[in-house]
């Protein structure tokens, strides 16, 4: 068992169960000029529909998951984005273009009700794997992101005990 599942055990009779609706995160490497969720979904879907997944196999990080209508969604509980071109590279039909680069379309955000530092428990869990060092803290209990500094690859979200880390 990991030490995020031990916690996440541990917390979970306190907690209200909400459904989530599920956030598909695209990889940063696309452009669909002032594009819209549905827009991007139909833009993927159409390139993507006879691709065998090849972005998800050149991962190094291996995060990105090929979703049922055949489009990858990057999947931070399974790690973070290195930004590393290689799933760009790869593409075949050129949905994904190392021009493209940009950072991720998400907003990442601390749920400060389920953090356990907020709650007066020392961890740092969210803030040793920050390559950007964009979490800080005020004091030794209360973690911010620092929106300035983050840049939204997730490695954070994967090691946090409580799953605290949302994406909005």
């Amino acid at each position: 068992m990991e030490r995020r599942e031990l916690f996440g055990s541990l917390f979970s009779p306190f907690r209200e169960k909400k459904e989530k609706k599920e956030v598909i995160v695209r990889p940063p490497y696309f452009y669909y000029e002032n594009s819209t969720y549905e827009d991007e979904v139909s833009f993927f879907t159409k390139e993507c529909m006879n691709c065998e997944g090849v972005c998800s196999t050149f991962c190094e990080e291996k995060i990105i998951v090929i979703l049922e209508d055949k489009t990858p969604k990057i999947d931070f509980s399974l790690g973070g984005c290195t930004y590393c071109d290689a799933c760009a590279v790869a593409c075949p039909s050129g949905v994904l273009k190392v021009k493209y680069k940009h950072q991720i379309k998400t907003n990442v955000e601390i749920n400060i009700l389920e953090c356990m530092s907020w709650d007066k428990t020392m961890c740092f869990s969210c803030k040793d794997p920050c390559l950007e060092d964009a979490i800080e803290f005020i004091g030794m209990f209360r973690p911010t992101i620092n929106i300035d500094k983050c840049t939204n690859c997730g490695f954070c979200i994967k090691v946090c005990p409580t799953n605290a880390i949302v994406l909005k």
